[in-house]
């Protein structure tokens, strides 16, 4: 038995990328899975892929999580087909190829930036909690960052803001809904190369900037996406049926507090 056994589970932005290790890492435990994302092609090959190695556990549904229409029909979608939404993990977000400079970012990427992370993980829960209401009982992890609660390394100011108010949706959900038998919970990672775009991130920052990065992490390395996946498995499940409205760091020791 798994820790998230037979638990239906939706992972959104998860055809590629950290998402994509996350639905890997509940799906090795046991869940079900909804892959998410806005373009089809790309959910058509992560599903494909992953349902070799976990038949009839995986399917996929296009859905912009800007859109209150869109996500309310995803999780209806779901719950037809599987009957519940035991787990949600908001992972859609990021910097979005948005600038790092202050002079550089202009209002398209303030907006975009903050509508993925911030707005489609508000939509996505208030989407989500009215199912689990019904359960009585259901989890929720956010993705949030280090640059949530310290600062950022490889993006700029509006994702600096879009994590802070992630946490900020974190607590305040797992203090209203909490009595409802719904935890909600976050996960921190630091810079984790997932696909091209962070290794495009990371490959644009002189050697020197890379060595004095690491040098600042107690473990002395990068996390690796399983490492991130397996920590928001721990909180989806219920192991950590008495943990609501954290967000658990997993930096390496990078940020101590």
């Amino acid at each position: 038995m798994g820790r998230v056994q037979d638990k239906v589970a939706l992972v959104t932005g998860s055809a590629q990328g950290m998402g994509y290790a996350i639905a890997q890492c509940l799906l090795k435990e046991g869940a079900k899975v909804l892959i998410n994302d806005v373009n089809q092609e790309t959910i058509d090959k992560a599903v494909a892929e992953l349902n070799k190695e976990y038949p009839g556990r995986v399917i996929g549904k296009k859905a912009d999580v800007t859109s209150k229409a869109e996500v309310q029909a995803m999780f209806d979608e779901l719950v037809k087909t599987w009957g519940a939404i035991d787990i949600l993990v908001n992972n859609a977000g990021g910097s979005l190829h948005t600038p790092y400079k202050l002079d550089e970012i202009e209002e398209k990427h303030w907006d975009l930036v903050l509508n993925v992370n911030l707005k489609g993980s508000f939509f996505t829960c208030q989407s989500a909690i009215p199912y689990m209401v019904k359960a009585g009982k259901g989890a929720i992890v956010n993705m949030g960052a280090l640059a949530g609660h310290y600062r950022a390394s490889l993006a700029g100011v509006q994702y600096t803001a879009a994590k802070a108010g992630v946490e900020g949706l974190t607590r305040q959900l797992a203090y209203d809904w909490g009595p409802q038998g719904i935890r909600v919970n976050g996960v921190a990672p630091t810079v984790t190369i997932t696909g091209d775009r962070m290794k495009g991130l990371w490959e644009n920052k002189d050697q020197a900037d890379r060595d004095q990065m690491v040098a600042n992490i107690p473990l002395r390395r990068l996390s690796t996406p399983d490492e991130i996946g397996k920590a928001v498995v721990f909180l989806a499940s219920d192991d950590a049926s008495y943990i609501t409205g954290i967000t658990l760091d997993v930096v390496g020791g990078r940020y101590l507090r």
